[in-house]
Formats: C-alpha cells, structure tokens, sequence
C-alpha cells in the first residue's frame, strides 16, 4: 500500500486523514476537495472522510463467471466522480445516500458475505473509498481471508490511484463507455473520459494480466470490461469494442450489455427508451467479425427496473 506521498508502507495501516490532509486527488477530477466536514466538502463525488455504502448482499445478476451459483458479495458504495444520466443506480451514486462506515466495519462485512457464501467480493463504486478499501483488504488478509476481490468501477479511474491497489485486487470490473469525448461530456459530463479510461485499463490489466479461474469455471483473477449499448450509439459501441479487441486480444474479456433501462428524468430524449433488437445485434456482430471470442452478452429481459438493487442499507 502507499501513503499519500505514493511511497510503499508495507505491511502497515494507511493513515486516512493524512492522505486526505492536502486535498483529494483519488479520482482523474483532483478537485482537491476539503473531506472531512459535510459542511465544508467541496469534492465532486460528495463523499467524505468516512465510507458510505447502501447495501451489501448476494448478488446473482453478474457476468456468470462472478455470480455463479451462490452469488458475488457485492458491496454498494455511495458516490461517484462521474454524473451519469441514465446511471441505474443514481439514488446513491448522484448523492451520498448510505450509511458510514469505518474500514474495520467494511473488513467486517467481507467475513459476513463469505458466510453467505458469496463467490467473491465484489465492490461496486468504489473510487472514492480506496484508501479505506486498501486498509479493509490488508486487514482481512491479516485475518486469513481468501476470496477474490472485485473492483467493479465505470472505468473513469486515475491510473496512479489504482496502483495503491496492485496486489490486492484479483479481479477488475470496468466500464468503457464512451470513445466520444462529445458523448462523455453530454452523457457522463466528463470528456476526458475516453483517454483516462484507456490509462486505467492500461494500469488493470499490468496488475491482472493472464486470466485465471477454478474447476467450476469461477474467474479467480483476471479483467472484464464491460460495455453498455446505449439507444442511437451504436457507431460509438462500435468504437469502443474496435479499440479494446485490438488493443488487448484476449488478455480481457469483454461483457457486451443490453440492460439499458430509462429511469427518473433524462435531459436527453434519444435515452428515454431501451435499445432496440436490432441495435443490439449489430454491435454483437461487429465483435463477432472483429474476432471476439472471450466475453459475455446479455438476453434482452435484463433491461427491467427489477434488476436494480433496493438501496436499503441491507447488511451494512
């Protein structure tokens, strides 16, 4: 792990109110953001010096080689540097809607979705944590805990904060969402997204390069980026799939997904409907010629509100 100076502190604690000391720069925005009084915080993503999380269950809707049969341990963590419009789970990535937490409470709630017998844990939005995720991680290590962690992201991450992750994430989860600056900025209000997404996943895959996964098919260690199919973007989806094909082969594996579902208010009308069939498949089958074999699609009934998690505080 590293301290706030990104200096090696093996084997110890990260001090958390030191990293925060001079400002914020987890996430590609470095707001510099002031987190330790919800008065005065002036970060992005809202969150501040402690974790807040919404939930922490069983979750059967990942990609098959996470959820398998018993389920990932997925954990919901508030707050997020991108402003997604059409984010399914914006009631607590848009606000700070969540429980706080400590770092030795999080460590806590890895042991009990062991006990449930989760496959894995599996952090959902997590950037704004990773100093605490870091401590969480290291002290249930200490405590002999052996499943996969799952850093499950939207991708727009800084490539030298992952790095306080190297050794201690197995499996990474991004998104790529865009390779349209112009989509990025009307979408996600964050254009430099494609070139930091390009960084990090550069950065995931050094740390997790060779996929590896067990007897019963379960992924073990390994990058799976994910990809959502957005209504009248499919030459953007098209994009996006060119440029992780060609430049990763199969070192990843790549999820190809059709869940789009409009909720709340959009700002946009082209997003105020699902993909259609045929959208689709033409993306699917521009992978397919491309050459892709390793990776996931998704049936067309996984574009339901009921596939998003109620936001409870549900083991938390």
């Amino acid at each position: 792990m590293y301290n706030k100076d990104n200096e090696l502190l093996e084997g110890k604690i990260m001090d958390i109110t030191a990293y925060f000391e001079k400002g914020c720069r987890l996430c590609p925005r470095m707001c510099n953001a002031y987190r330790f009084n919800d008065e005065k915080n002036t970060s992005f993503c809202r969150a501040g010096s402690d974790i807040s999380a919404a939930r922490a269950s069983l979750h059967f809707w990942e990609e098959p080689c996470l959820s398998g049969d018993k389920g990932s341990g997925t954990i919901f963590f508030s707050g997020c540097p991108l402003r997604c419009e059409f984010c399914q789970n914006r009631e607590i990535s848009h606000t700070l809607k969540g429980k706080l937490i400590s770092f030795e409470r999080l460590c806590e709630i890895f042991f009990e979705l062991k006990s449930q017998g989760a496959h894995n844990i599996n952090l959902v939005s997590p950037t704004p944590y990773i100093p605490h995720i870091v401590n969480a991680i290291e002290l249930a290590k200490k405590k002999g805990f052996d499943l996969p962690f799952v850093f499950n992201s939207s991708g727009y991450e800084r490539a030298e904060s992952l790095k306080m992750l190297d050794g201690l994430i197995d499996i990474y989860l991004p998104d790529f969402k865009y390779m349209s600056s112009e989509l990025a900025q009307k979408y996600s209000l964050a254009a430099n997204y494609p070139e930091v997404a390009k960084n990090a996943l550069d950065e995931m895959v050094k740390q997790c390069m060779v996929p590896q996964f067990d007897r019963d098919g379960m992924m073990k260690k390994g990058v799976i980026v994910r990809h959502l199919v957005l209504p009248g973007n499919t030459e953007d989806s098209k994009a996006v799939i060119g440029y992780l094909y060609g430049t990763y082969k199969d070192k990843i594996y790549l999820s190809i997904m059709s869940q789009y579902t409009p909720t709340g208010e959009l700002n946009h009308p082209e997003l105020c409907r699902k993909i259609t069939t045929e959208e689709y498949d033409e993306v699917v089958d521009f992978a397919v010629d491309l050459g892709v074999t390793q990776g996931f699609l998704q049936e067309g009934d996984s574009a339901e509100e009921s596939f998003i998690p109620i936001f409870d505080m549900r083991g938390i």
